[in-house]
């Protein structure tokens, strides 16, 4: 059938000599792979440059359930970014939270709640000039509430840690290492409460951050296990180096 929906894009390859293949994940379908043709050349209306990582588009599509890609009439930017495509931060940061999105958002179907905090999340990111290196932190922090996987801070206590295998904050240090350490432990567990307009009140060090990114894609990879390289983390890196 022909629908209207509105999607963030995920990932794209190309297909043939000028088609392209889009992951995007949709409002109304959830993730859903799409055939694009005529993508580059004179008649592609700057297609290729809509489907930029994390993009915001609105979308015609011919949508078939469980067909394996679907295809696309129109699309068209929702919204466009004034600083996102610009900003070697915020560029580097959408590429790094698209891969990881990708990776983890497999559910074929509606999820309205997490589609607008995405989106809503991303439109107020684009606007803002402070504290916009932790913005992929905070995401990932508050998106563990939407995967379901939100974690358990019931014992949080000044020189607590928190053990990422069992997805709790606990008084004592775990025996294994998949654990963050009492510092690191305290800004995560801040980051789950912070709203995004206080990111720029939060101060954290290169070394806290590069530690709880790791941190934080150890405990996904703990429920995603598609998680478990994600190649433009280094990218990140230096960045932030």
């Amino acid at each position: 059938m022909l629908t209207k929906t509105r999607g963030i894009v995920l990932h794209v390859v190309r297909y043939g000599d000028n088609s392209l293949i889009s992951t995007i994940y949709t409002q109304d379908f959830g993730r859903q792979s799409f055939l694009v043709n005529a993508a580059h050349g004179p008649r592609s209306k700057n297609k290729a440059a809509l489907l930029q990582p994390l993009f915001l588009l609105e979308m015609e599509v011919y949508y078939k359930q469980n067909r394996e890609v679907q295809r696309i009439k129109e699309l068209r930017s929702a919204a466009p970014y004034h600083s996102l495509p610009f900003n070697i931060i915020k560029s580097t940061q959408a590429i790094f939270l698209a891969e990881v999105l990708f990776k983890i958002l497999q559910e074929e179907e509606s999820f309205p709640q997490l589609f607008d905090f995405l989106e809503n999340s991303l439109l107020y990111y684009d606007s803002m000039e402070e504290g916009i290196s932790n913005f992929h932190l905070w995401l990932l922090a508050r998106l563990t509430e939407f995967l379901g996987i939100l974690p358990n801070t019931e014992e949080m206590f000044p020189g607590s840690w928190f053990d990422l295998v069992k997805g709790k904050v606990v008084l004592r240090e775990p025996a294994h290492p998949r654990r963050l350490t009492p510092e690191i432990t305290a800004l995560f567990v801040r980051l789950l409460t912070l709203k995004i307009s206080d990111l720029p009140e939060l101060a954290i060090t290169r070394k806290q951050r590069e530690n709880l990114t790791e941190g934080l894609l150890d405990y996904l990879h703990q429920h995603f296990e598609s998680l478990a390289n994600v190649r433009s983390l280094h990218v990140l890196k230096e960045l932030f180096r």
